[in-house]
């Protein structure tokens, strides 16, 4: 990514062309569910955590450690959320240094959406993060940039996987005892927000996606950045749903794009980039309070303590209009797609520097980060009263 200026006729295209589709269905935590949410410690340890320490090698598109990465994205997902789907987005193009060659770029999705739910009646909560570093300096890392992010997003959907799976599971039933009780079997006597109709509880799911080819080769420029998200963007606006679907194409089928980059070092200030998607900033931004109250989030724990998102009760008025970073939301945005950008500002010292590495990580925010963008997905799907509260983390508040 890199700071920059996205063109007011592109912003001002985006934000007519897609209205917000789901600003208002969202259900907060109990502190006892927020309780029970895992400590990620162990998976983020640099030099053996399950998670994070596969990433921590460079990652070039095209490498060979580029494919054990993603390798290592089709393991965790194969064994650990079978329930999930799989798919890639494969591409090539030639940069700047490949002399004419093609090199390849593989984008990573997983998703899981309601069972027996229609593709064109399913609209998406999309976390993202990149998992490609650059080319130089040598042996770059990127461990904020973003292998961190990735490991946080993995750790994000196993922690939520198992509530899905009762809270749908308790859907379908009621949907069957409905059905059965009901004078036509059509199952009216659900509640509005259960009906299989609409942007409820039933059409809505959740992807992982996980972009290639986030960072230039050479100086950033339109076509050298972006690899991934711009194929991944144009493919999906292409792509389209069979007659009659809500949702007209797989592009139209992301309710909230949520971007997370540059994020694992200490003290990080996110703003509120864009009007249209201030009220889920908001959302993110309450959920960390409440971690924070409850003593949760371990960097609540340090004196100088400050919130991530501090911009919450900013007005409208008070907004920029955004589209000053160049990064992987900007193919979608321009397309239309609701964006909530987490990324701080000012970017974190180490950008772009060797010292962006596994041992320049502030611990304490990445795990933070992990359990943060738990609670934010678990709320936005509704997970309120499937979380097992009976093993709650150990929380130490003394300083």
């Amino acid at each position: 990514m890199r700071l920059g200026q996205l063109s007011s006729r592109a912003l001002v295209s985006s934000f007519i062309t897609f209205l917000p589709a789901l600003t208002g269905a969202y259900t907060t935590l109990s502190e006892a569910s927020l309780k029970s949410l895992p400590d990620p410690s162990a998976d983020f340890d640099i030099h053996n955590g399950k998670l994070l320490a596969p990433i921590l090698i460079p990652r070039v598109p095209g490498t060979e450690n580029s494919l054990k990465v993603l390798q290592h994205f089709a393991d965790f997902w194969s064994n650990e959320l079978p329930e999930w789907k799989v798919e890639y987005d494969n591409s090539t193009a030639t940069t700047p240094l490949s002399h004419g060659k093609e090199i390849p770029f593989r984008n990573f999705m997983a998703t899981r959406d309601p069972p027996g739910s229609r593709p064109g009646e399913v609209g998406r909560l999309v976390l993202v993060a990149h998992y490609d570093s650059k080319i130089s300096p040598e042996g770059f890392i990127g461990a904020t940039d973003s292998a961190a992010p990735c490991a946080m997003l993995m750790y994000a959907a196993r922690s939520i996987d198992k509530a899905l799976t009762k809270k749908w599971k308790h859907m379908e039933e009621k949907t069957k005892n409905a059905k059965a009780n009901s004078k036509d079997g059509k199952g009216d006597e659900l509640d509005d927000g259960e009906k299989t109709g609409g942007d409820d509880a039933w059409n809505r799911g959740i992807m992982v996606l996980l972009l290639d080819g986030e960072e230039a080769f050479d100086t950033w420029t339109d076509d050298d950045s972006l690899y991934g998200a711009r194929n991944l963007a144009n493919t999906w606006e292409q792509t389209y749903h069979i007659a009659g679907s809500r949702r007209r194409t797989s592009l139209a089928s992301i309710d909230l794009f949520v971007l997370l980059d540059l994020l694992g070092s200490k003290d990080p200030m996110i703003p509120s980039y864009f009007k249209t998607t201030h009220w889920a900033y908001k959302h993110m931004a309450n959920v960390e309070r409440r971690l924070r109250d409850l003593g949760i989030m371990k960097t609540g724990k340090r004196p100088t303590s400050k919130q991530f998102l501090p911009e919450a009760d900013k007005t409208s008025a008070q907004l920029g209009w955004g589209g000053g970073i160049q990064d992987d939301h900007i193919p979608f945005l321009k397309r239309g797609v609701e964006v909530l950008h987490i990324i701080p500002a000012p970017f974190p010292i180490v950008w772009h520097t060797i010292d962006d590495d596994g041992e320049h990580l502030d611990m304490d925010t990445v795990n933070d980060w992990a359990t943060l963008a738990t609670a934010f997905a678990a709320e936005w799907l509704e997970l309120e009263g499937y979380f097992d509260t009976k093993g709650k983390r150990d929380i130490k508040t003394e300083l």
